[in-house]
């Protein structure tokens, strides 16, 4: 009976075996750990996530709430206040602080919960052997003993000691210091070797950077190296952003004007002869009316509801400058694959035998025929030909079910080819969808062959494979050996232009290889030229018998146990195999033929390219594909048009000296073939021309260039875990729309902050600019500070706050990009604070005066003063605003409107805040000067 409570020993892995440290660990590396065994064992250990270090403490939140400049005014204010024995002005001052603080505190938690939500959404996935078979799982969910498999791109989910690996490296900066990646190997060390050195050990949150493997499970959780590093290495987000600084930098300003202002006042008063502590009062009015108390919190809440906007447009923010700097990108360099295609590779043609066989269907369903292109009429080329839903009736659809051969010897080896060196697989729901567990490309080769009627997990059992070279994208092959009737063939499958050069003879249409001359070598590259110009992606077939001493069996680190035949990389350590020879492929091989692929355009792609392009912003494809391919998507999708249809490789771009790659760079609009450190280089030399640059990627090669773009953009489905490290920004759906979708909101948020500054501004300077009238003028104070304090906290709530919600204005996607170094405020709306200024200066003076002179008492004129105020600031809101739909100003004005009437007739308002009720006529004045204010405005 299996035990309830697994321990996991204490000993120092490095210095086991790898058969010795899976039979510590109660766990067979063919098969994996059994579920149930598994579900102890996590129930008992708990899941596989650091616990990382606990958020800083309240009081130390509250204090960061309280150091905002802003925030440190009106503080001080307060207590100056309550030394004077004002305990109700005090009061409410504080009250405002404590608001601001809330409110802050609130939004700062929000956001670290958003930012822990992303953390658990984009948390590792592993695929481990569970009960014999592989699947694909929660990095939490793994356990001691769990046998994990590797492959270039992925995260190591916990603490490993290898079984396997195949040309394995991994990147473990983050944990040793080793800048560079460092190989793998899985025999045993001495015990006192040190971290660094311990070579066959992978550790949980290190990047796998090229080759397979796999290894067995010894620590989870806190228990990992990484674990035990968690609290260190844990930081709080920082939500500081260009554009918060930019604000702390205005506010600087703005506090210097206002102590002027406060200065000028008190002197002025003091001067005319007026008593001390009443101008010291009347001063405190002024700083407290100027100051946007709103203006942090309004900052805070605005760009969380652009986060969570862009959250529902299925871009996730990873670094909140994200939000503001995408308003300004001025050019996107986007892959192709996945990005602007769908990524789901389809066959479309065949060439074998010296014959174009077409392929029809579409996606992963293995539903569809082949057929002679010359003979497009329907006409298969065997009986077996049509794939199993191609048609219901008759024998040839009976064939293919049964996995009857095609006729064409050649393509039945190109097929049998592209199933063997081939690590995807095909997955059908309970719904009936189509996935894929691997490579599209693979996956497409194998749906081919589906509908060809051959069986792939047929094909796999009876020629096993022995061996492999993974894919690399220096070489652009990968090569598999397999026992076919008892001898060692080698089937590889890459770049056209890698393989043709190594073979020396070419299968004919009976199957049978010949002589590769030159002729017969033209006559492979004009057709598969034709296939690139139709947009298809050529992969090239090739295979080579070797001789039985070439890939004699031995000791293998690549053998897999339980993974079953071709199922990828191995893990046990002492399975006799056929080795596959380092030369495998360095000649004398045999052509088979070529398949050609296409990854259709998505379908919002085309749309979503012409919107940046309506919006000044610059797309480039940057790709790994074939130059032929890669132009003629461009064309598709209106990145490129036939007067612009210019493509660079990664050859031309070696050869350019830096000057000459700048131009390249802003000129060229379509780059293939493209290795990592060039889009590096693209990226720099973009950027040294004054482009702000958003790079989208998803493999592991695409790293360095997501780091240094302003704007890294990661693929959330296809993307590896580096690449979304990487970036700044993940999306969810990995299309390219999403891309348009968070420029558009980026720039939304940024003119919903301007706006609400633009609103808050004059409103604050009008308020001061009365309190200094009165002073010059040797009249009372149209307002209190208690007044002032009212109207700035209950208008920036429910007035102001609303502008946060404001959608996106019309053609808000039609204009050129924002410069970043430009000021919050331009000349032209600075002038239209000094209007609105002046406006609610002449309005709450002018009125309160006149109110006096009318026989009203100082309670009825400073209410008018203090209605005047905010019926101004109310139509002036609907000037501030771009037009569209928002609920929330309009239940903000109604609740603004509501809360003037009760300060005005209510007697509880009426004792604390001296105010008084009102007739008819004023409401009637006041209503008329602020309806005049906006129609002023608007023409302005």
């Amino acid at each position: 009976m299996k035990p309830s409570i697994f321990f996991v020993p204490r000993c120092d892995w490095h210095a086991v075996a790898g058969t010795d440290a899976s039979a510590r660990l109660g766990v067979d590396p063919a098969t994996g750990l059994a579920s149930d065994e598994a579900a102890s064992r996590l129930a008992s250990h708990g899941p596989n996530v650091p616990t990382g270090r606990p958020g800083r403490p309240l009081w130390r939140r509250v204090l960061d709430q309280l150091v905002a400049p802003l925030v440190a005014v009106l503080i001080a204010a307060g207590v100056v206040t309550a030394a004077l024995g004002e305990w109700v002005d005090a009061g409410v001052i504080l009250g405002v602080v404590a608001i601001n603080a809330l409110v802050g505190l609130l939004q700062e938690g929000k956001a670290e919960a958003a930012l822990a939500a992303l953390a658990r959404a984009m948390q590792a996935e592993a695929t481990v052997l569970r009960d014999g078979a592989r699947r694909r799982l929660d990095s939490a969910a793994l356990v001691p003993g769990d046998i994990v498999l590797l492959a270039a791109g992925d995260k190591v989910p916990a603490d490993l000691r290898l079984l396997h690996g195949k040309a394995l490296r991994s990147a473990e900066a983050a944990l040793t210091g080793e800048s560079a990646p460092v190989g793998k190997h899985c025999d045993a060390l001495a015990a006192d070797t040190a971290l660094a050195d311990r070579r066959n050990m992978a550790y949980a949150g290190c990047l796998v950077v090229a080759g397979q493997g796999s290894g067995v499970v010894v620590a989870t959780g806190d228990a990992t190296e990484a674990g035990r590093l968690s609290r260190l290495m844990a930081e709080a987000p920082d939500l500081a952003t260009p554009l918060t600084r930019q604000i702390a930098a205005f506010t600087r300003r703005l506090l210097v004007v206002i102590g002027l202002l406060t200065v000028l006042t008190f002197g002025i008063g003091v001067w005319r002869g007026e008593p001390p502590v009443e101008m010291f009062v009347a001063a405190v009015a002024l700083a407290v009316g100027a100051i946007p108390e709103g203006l942090p919190a309004a900052v805070t809440v605005t760009l969380a509801i652009g986060v969570a906007r862009m959250a529902r447009r299925r871009a996730v923010i990873r670094r909140l400058p994200a939000v503001e700097t995408l308003g300004s990108t001025t050019v996107i360099c986007t892959d192709k694959t996945g990005t602007l295609t769908e990524n789901e590779m389809t066959v479309r043609r065949l060439h074998a035998g010296g014959m174009t066989v077409a392929v029809t269907g579409q996606g992963y369903a293995p539903e569809g025929r082949l057929t002679l292109l010359a003979d497009m009429d329907g006409t298969p080329i065997g009986a077996a030909c049509p794939g199993p839903a191609a048609d219901a009736e008759g024998d040839a659809a009976s064939d293919a079910r049964s996995g009857a051969a095609p006729h064409s010897p050649a393509l039945r080896e190109l097929l049998l080819a592209g199933v063997l060196c081939n690590d995807a697989r095909l997955r059908r729901d309970d719904s009936g969808r189509w996935s894929v567990v691997g490579d599209p490309t693979e996956a497409a080769l194998i749906v081919a062959a589906r509908k060809a009627g051959l069986d792939d997990a047929t094909l796999l059992a009876v020629f096993p494979r022995r061996d492999e070279q993974p894919f690399d994208s220096a070489r652009q092959t990968m090569a598999t050996l397999h026992e076919i009737e008892g001898r060692p063939v080698v089937c590889a499958k890459g770049a056209l232009e890698r393989l043709l050069p190594a073979c020396a003879r070419v299968l004919d249409a009976d199957g049978q290889p010949r002589p590769l001359d030159d002729a017969a070598r033209d006559a492979i590259v004009r057709s598969a030229a034709a296939m690139t110009a139709d947009g298809l992606r050529v992969l090239a077939f090739a295979r080579r018998e070797l001789p039985a001493a070439a890939a004699s069996p031995g000791a293998d680190p690549g053998a897999d146990p339980g993974a079953g035949p071709g199922a990828g990389p191995g893990c046990s350590t002492d399975a006799a195999r056929a080795r596959l020879p380092d030369d495998a492929l360095a000649g004398d091989l045999v052509f088979l033929g070529f398949a050609g692929m296409i990854d259709p355009p998505r379908a919002t792609a085309r749309a979503a390219v012409a919107a940046c392009h309506a919006a000044g912003i610059d797309v480039k494809m940057i790709t790994g594909d074939h130059p032929g391919t890669a132009l003629a998507i461009a064309r598709q999708l209106g990145i490129v048009d036939d007067a612009d249809a210019a493509v660079l490789t990664g050859r031309d771009l070696a050869r350019l000296d830096r000057l000459a790659l700048g131009d390249a760079a802003a000129h060229t609009h379509v780059f293939a073939r493209v290795e990592p450190e060039q889009k590096l280089r693209l990226v720099e030399v973009l950027q040294l021309r004054g482009e702000v640059v958003a790079m989208t990627g998803d493999g592991v090669n695409d790293a360095p260039a997501l780091r240094q773009a302003d704007i890294g953009i990661a693929m959330g489905q296809g993307g590896t875990d580096v690449a979304k490290e990487a970036a700044a920004m993940v999306l969810t759906d990995d299309n390219f729309a999403t891309i348009e979708a968070a420029v558009e909101e980026g720039r939304a948020v940024y003119d919903n902050l301007v706006r609400f500054i633009l609103w808050t501004l004059p409103t604050n300077l009008g308020e001061g600019l009365v309190i200094l009238a009165a002073i010059v003028a040797g009249s009372q104070l149209p307002i209190t500070p208690l007044q002032v304090l009212w109207i700035n906290m209950t208008t920036a709530v429910l007035l102001g706050m609303t502008l946060a919600f404001d959608p996106a204005a019309p053609g808000l996607m039609t204009r050129p990009p924002r410069e970043p170094g430009a000021g919050l405020l331009d000349a032209r709306l600075l002038r239209r604070t000094g209007l609105v200024s002046a406006l609610l200066l002449a309005g709450a003076f002018g009125g309160f005066e006149l109110a006096l002179r009318h026989g009203l008492g100082l309670a009825e004129a400073r209410t008018v003063a203090m209605n005047l105020f905010v019926l101004v600031e109310t139509v002036y809101l609907f000037n501030c605003r771009a037009g569209g739909p928002n609920p929330w100003l309009w239940r903000g004005t109604l609740a603004m409107l509501a809360l003037q009437a009760a300060m005005t007739w209510l007697p509880w308002f009426n004792a604390v805040f001296g105010s008084a009720p009102i007739g008819a006529a004023e409401w009637g004045l006041m209503a008329a000067y602020a309806l005049g204010c906006g129609l002023v405005i608007r023409r302005f």
